[in-house]
């Protein structure tokens, strides 16, 4: 994968999506060295050169659905076939989807958090 940046689009749709989400929880942090998007301190999207990739849930229709978008797959930070099986990576000629998929990974990380844990 090469170290570019995110491009201007994808840039101006991550910053909306970071002041769209403020109020419910949500900050912009950094994963691998990338801007994501951070609940609890926890990545629930990050943004690589042009695509997003939001922690929706392997089993989840959204993840189901977010696969048909052209160009979409699972999410592959490191770029070496080791994607992360929970997200999804959905490129930015599918931009209108992301606050979608976005609204999807924060109501993900809410259920995750409110599940009883074990002892």
């Amino acid at each position: 994968m090469s170290m570019q940046f995110p491009t201007p689009e994808a840039m101006k749709e991550f910053q909306r999506l970071t002041r769209a989400l403020l109020g419910e929880g949500v900050a912009a942090g950094k994963m691998f060295g990338k801007d994501a998007l951070k609940y609890e301190s926890k990545a629930i999207a990050c943004l690589i050169e042009d695509t997003m990739g939001f922690k929706v849930g392997r089993a989840s229709e959204i993840m189901r659905k977010a696969l048909e978008y052209p160009g979409a797959g699972l999410f592959d930070p490191s770029g070496q076939g080791r994607p992360f099986r929970d997200w999804v990576s959905v490129p930015e000629t599918s931009i209108e989807h992301w606050e979608t998929l976005a609204r999807a990974a924060l109501a993900a990380a809410v259920e995750a958090e409110d599940e009883p844990k074990e002892a």
